[in-house]
């Protein structure tokens, strides 16, 4: 499975869900919060070019948001 990393702040809605449809389907993933670590939210603003999150790297390839249908074809979710 590809390696994934999302960025996240504590307060973001969208990224708890994110989180939690990332455990329903056994994804594994790393976090980074971009509240606390400046150079984590260095790397996602160079990767997606913007400060909203969650921003989800998947084997380099960049989800902004929580784009379930998205995450599920760079996953091979069914």
């Amino acid at each position: 499975m590809a390696n994934v990393i999302i960025y996240t702040t504590p307060t973001c809605v969208y990224c708890r869900a994110a989180k939690e449809f990332f455990q329903e389907n056994g994804v594994q993933y790393e976090e980074k919060d971009v509240a606390k670590d400046e150079q984590a939210r260095n790397d996602m603003v160079q990767k997606s070019g913007q400060l909203g999150v969650p921003v989800i790297d998947v084997g380099g390839e960049i989800v902004i948001g929580f784009d379930e249908s998205r995450l599920k074809e760079l996953l091979n979710i069914k």
